[in-house]
């Protein structure tokens, strides 16, 4: 049997690919990067054999959750797809599906407003106004940069993600705070939240300013994150409409079960449900 040896050039082939195939810079960059770490964890001749692959999995498993695991064994899967290396794939970990999200996990309406009001008083207003704005729409936290000076004139953002193009209506509120903001800041084109040089915050920026609101806004740092103010607009959109397929739209969703596990409910609401049924005598 043909050794598979990974190389440099490989690697730079796939996401290439990755390129052409429209796939957004976030999984581009999460492939990168777990590709990266098991091409240094390979030994020095950078075989790869089915038995090696099974070893990097039991080591990945006992190291981290399943799920991220799973997200780590997916880009390996894809590259040797690529390659033409269907040998050397790995089952993803099995996960029962939950019914309920950790409460120490879970960003609840008072600790976003108190993170807002944290903000505020630092005189962030750009911090402020884009918690804001990804919490009153649902938009994942890369996809601000179609928050435009052009888009306020429409009150909606064209949002062009995953090979994918979708439209997000702004609530009057937050257009009116945005255009105001625009008048101050004197932008007139072009993305709204914006460093000095002019280019759209990127992620660790915004994951960083918010971390630092944690003591001020007395919130647990384990749940403030962007990602978990589009999870806040799902679950609140859901109770108020229980309409998870226009939500799967709102958010950008292909798979309905995506979308499921935005709408989660906490353990403790779970467990008053449970109490509900009066099942216990």
């Amino acid at each position: 049997m043909t050794e598979k040896i990974l190389t440099e050039e490989m690697m730079i082939a796939f996401e290439t690919y990755l390129t052409e195939e429209e796939r957004s810079k976030a999984t581009i960059e999460k492939y990168r990067r777990d590709i990266r770490a098991f091409y240094n964890w390979l030994p020095e001749g950078k075989e790869i054999t089915k038995e090696c692959m099974v070893k990097y999995k039991q080591m990945l498993s006992e190291k981290y959750k399943a799920a991220s695991t799973n997200s780590m064994l997916v880009a390996l899967n894809n590259l040797f797809s690529f390659l033409v290396w269907p040998e050397c794939r790995v089952r993803l970990l099995k996960i029962q599906r939950k019914s309920f999200r950790e409460m120490d996990k879970e960003l609840n309406r008072n600790e976003y407003q108190r993170l807002v009001q944290a903000a505020r008083s630092r005189k962030n207003e750009r911090l402020d106004l884009l918690m804001q704005a990804i919490c009153s729409t649902g938009i994942r936290v890369s996809e601000h940069q179609f928050i435009t000076a052009e888009a306020l004139k429409t009150g909606r953002v064209i949002i062009v993600n995953k090979g994918k193009e979708r439209t997000v209506f702004l609530p009057p509120k937050l257009l009116d705070l945005l255009t105001r903001y625009c008048k101050k800041r004197g932008i007139i084109s072009g993305p709204i939240f914006i460093t000095k040089s002019g280019k759209p915050l990127n992620r660790s920026n915004i994951w960083s300013e918010m971390k630092r609101l944690c003591m001020a806004a007395k919130v647990s740092p384990e749940k403030v994150y962007p990602h978990n103010l589009r999870h806040l607009f799902a679950l609140s959109f859901y109770q108020l409409e229980k309409d998870i397929v226009h939500l799967a739209d709102i958010l950008g969703h292909t798979s309905i079960e995506t979308t499921r596990i935005y709408t989660l409910t906490s353990s403790m609401e779970q467990a008053r449900k449970l109490n509900r049924l009066k099942l216990v005598i």
